[in-house]
């Protein structure tokens, strides 16, 4: 009886890392969520960059002038574009739980953490440069529009300045992965955005509930304190921590929303 051998392989195996890249970078990259999302985010950067230096810089007094942030006035409107960086994390994996493409996916590759790695992984570099063109195209604008003699500290050179023009593309990316996290753990788009929306705002309203000692110490750790200190040039606060400490601090808890999800991805049905 003659043995049957299996022929060598001579392409990737199936469930290879590498493919696995390749379908969550489709899978991201041909949803028309994707491209509104980003667009609105965009937009929102641009936009309110441009209105914050042609309506609001030249209306600053000398005592305001002394305080502002120029970047943090640039960027306003990542109040806006960061919510849909969540939102776009969370939907990258709860979309595939809502529409049972789940199945789909596991039953090519089992592994599952091999999946949400790559989710991660695709999600943080498409981000991350989006997120990153759009500040510094929002800067731009926000000097373009900027009436001349207004605001000095300016140029990308100043000291300062391209770290946190930078870091709020940084930033956005991160909040992005923290959504991704949330949507990992609670598998709901509605759970995981609301979730998501509550730990940024909640904790800020609850600080003016607390005693001005306490709010000094706390203040500096919780999410948008820290994550905000990033694309922050200059003018910080006394009690805030420095640029990249906050953004650590802003890390740790997209970390933590990251490793409870893949903690409990092998645990549960799909």
């Amino acid at each position: 009886m003659t043995a049957v051998t299996a022929p060598p392989a001579t392409g990737r195996r199936r469930g290879d890392f590498t493919n696995v890249l390749r379908a969550e970078f489709h899978k991201l990259t041909t949803v028309r969520s994707t491209y509104w999302t980003l667009l609105v985010a965009g937009a929102s950067n641009i936009a309110f960059a441009a209105l914050a230096a042609a309506v609001l810089a030249p209306r600053l007094d000398k005592s305001d002038l002394a305080h502002v942030d120029v970047v943090q006035l640039a960027l306003a409107g990542l109040h806006v574009s960061q919510v849909a960086f969540g939102v776009l994390g969370t939907l990258f994996v709860t979309a595939e739980y809502s529409s049972g493409m789940i199945r789909t996916t596991l039953a090519a590759v089992p592994r599952r953490r091999s999946v949400l790695t790559a989710k991660a992984a695709v999600f943080a570099g498409v981000a991350l440069v989006t997120s990153t063109v759009s500040t510094f195209a929002a800067y731009l604008a926000f000097r373009a529009a900027l009436p001349p003699d207004t605001l000095t500290g300016t140029a990308l050179s100043d000291p300062g300045v391209a770290r946190a023009v930078f870091g709020g593309g940084l930033y956005l990316t991160v909040f992005g992965l923290f959504g991704l996290g949330l949507g990992v753990l609670l598998r709901s788009s509605a759970g995981a955005i609301a979730t998501l929306l509550g730990v940024l705002f909640v904790p800020n309203l609850l600080l003016n509930l607390l005693p001005g000692a306490w709010k000094t110490t706390v203040g500096p750790y919780v999410p948008m304190q820290s994550g905000g200190q990033i694309y922050v040039a200059a003018h910080q606060e006394a009690a805030s921590l420095a640029p990249w400490t906050g953004f650590g601090v802003f890390c740790l808890y997209a970390a933590a929303a990251l490793a409870a999800g893949f903690a409990v991805v092998d645990r549960r049905d799909a």
